[in-house]
């Protein structure tokens, strides 16, 4: 028997209690393994009601649960940084296997507590910790792992892409999307690190650290979130052949990664454009298989509960083999190298005067610092005397085509600061 504590019954946590002990039978005929929930914290007792959990497994005390011999591997689902960090801490110094969805707690910590990890012969399994659902974790670390890895773009937030979703097939704005997911539950009543990106490039840092062995902290991400998105720009989007999706974007440049976590416009044919809803996706190239796509529920009691699990399992079998001790550490990452931002085409969307030669001093700035122009369209309704100019420029550096933007919004001719919007091709 192998022995399951788990901190915080939560929503993540009701849902692996209920699978571990629900589906037990189901897990012991596929696997052999006979796992069991010997204890469970919770320092909340509304959290206990109606769970029907035997009074004799539970505890407020997380470090009662720690020391408890019966328990082999714990399962760390209170989130946040502390005191979440001590009880992994306490965990992995005793020897025992841990189990987290704690994705900011890994990407600010992670190194240092994978290194307790490695050296305690411990393991730390975080399946859950991106994407909910969907087993990229244990794609990238297992079923991938002779593949060298160019690139990876995902919908890492089912909140933003929810409400970029309902922007973009409604034509509501930012603000009218955002308050219907919280009416939903899909947003939190503060929902700024899911808008933001924040969320997001927490879970894109796990990702760089396991795809290209690099760590990355989150200062080192380019993170920019959903907020300013119009339906106007969602609109010439579609106008052009593209979607604007939250992406997180990974890319091998050079001896460096270029990471980053922003709106972005992909091609209405991308596979990762008909990604629609709460629902997350991974797309990532290796230099033996090619594109692999993984699509599921990013999000929930259920499908977050069922990676939980997928890592109980996983170390459990390791236990079973080695009688009683983790046999896998994680893999060792060197230093981060930061890439040199890629040239990328961008639309580009300025409130102009709605005269002759407009056009030729706006192209005249990009052609300055040599960025050309693939398309333009100058159409809408005027607004006291102003029209939008849009624009798709060829690929184009991010620095040159900033400074680009500052001398045109500069312009005696240009109305407000212009949108512009990187174009990610997607790598089909």
């Amino acid at each position: 028997m192998i022995g399951i504590g788990i901190i915080g019954l939560g929503t993540v946590g009701t849902g692996t209690y209920r699978i571990l002990t629900e589906h037990a039978a189901l897990i012991r005929r596929r696997t052999g393994l006979d796992l069991r929930v010997v204890r469970v914290a919770e320092v909340d007792a509304r959290k206990l009601k109606g769970k029907g959990l035997p009074r004799d497994i539970v505890t407020s005390d997380a470090m009662e649960l720690i020391r408890d011999e019966r328990v082999h591997i714990v399962v760390e689902l209170i989130g946040g940084m502390r005191p979440a960090s001590d009880f992994i801490s306490a965990a992995l110094g005793l020897g025992k296997q841990v189990v987290t969805a704690n994705k900011a707690l890994l990407a600010e910590r992670g190194d240092e507590l994978f290194r307790l990890a490695a050296k305690k012969g411990s393991e730390i399994g975080f399946e859950a910790s991106v994407c909910g659902g969907i087993p990229v974790i244990r794609a990238i670390r297992d079923g991938l792992v002779g593949n060298d890895f160019s690139y990876i773009l995902g919908i890492l937030n089912g909140t933003s892409n929810y409400i970029l979703s309902r922007m973009t097939d409604e034509g509501i704005s930012f603000a009218e999307a955002l308050k219907d997911a919280q009416r939903k539950g899909y947003a939190e009543k503060d929902p700024t690190f899911d808008v933001e990106g924040i969320d997001a490039a927490h879970k894109l840092s796990l990702l760089v650290r396991l795809a290209f062995a690099s760590p990355v902290t989150m200062d080192r991400i380019t993170t920019r979130g959903i907020a300013k998105i119009d339906p106007v720009d969602i609109g010439f989007a579609r106008d052009f052949g593209y979607k604007i999706k939250l992406l997180a974007i990974a890319k091998k440049r050079g001896a460096g990664i270029e990471a980053r976590v922003e709106p972005a416009m992909l091609p209405v044919n991308h596979p990762m454009s008909s990604v629609n809803g709460v629902y997350n996706a991974v797309y990532i190239v290796g230099d033996m298989t090619g594109p692999n796509l993984f699509y599921g529920k990013g999000a929930g009691s259920d499908p977050t509960g069922s990676a939980v699990v997928s890592d109980i399992v996983d170390i459990a079998k390791r236990i079973s083999r080695a009688g009683g001790k983790g046999a896998r550490g994680f893999a060792a990452a060197g230093r981060f190298k930061e890439g040199r931002a890629s040239s990328v085409p961008y639309y580009l969307r300025v409130m102009a005067k709605d005269t002759p030669g407009v056009l030729s001093k706006i192209s005249g700035i990009l052609s300055k610092y040599r960025i050309s122009i693939s398309a333009v369209t100058q159409q809408g309704r005027k607004l006291s005397g102003y029209v939008p100019v849009v624009m798709v420029t060829h690929d184009a550096p991010e620095a040159g085509l900033m400074k680009a933007k500052k001398e045109i919004d500069a312009l005696s001719l240009t109305k407000g600061e212009s949108v512009h919007i990187r174009i990610e091709e997607g790598n089909l």
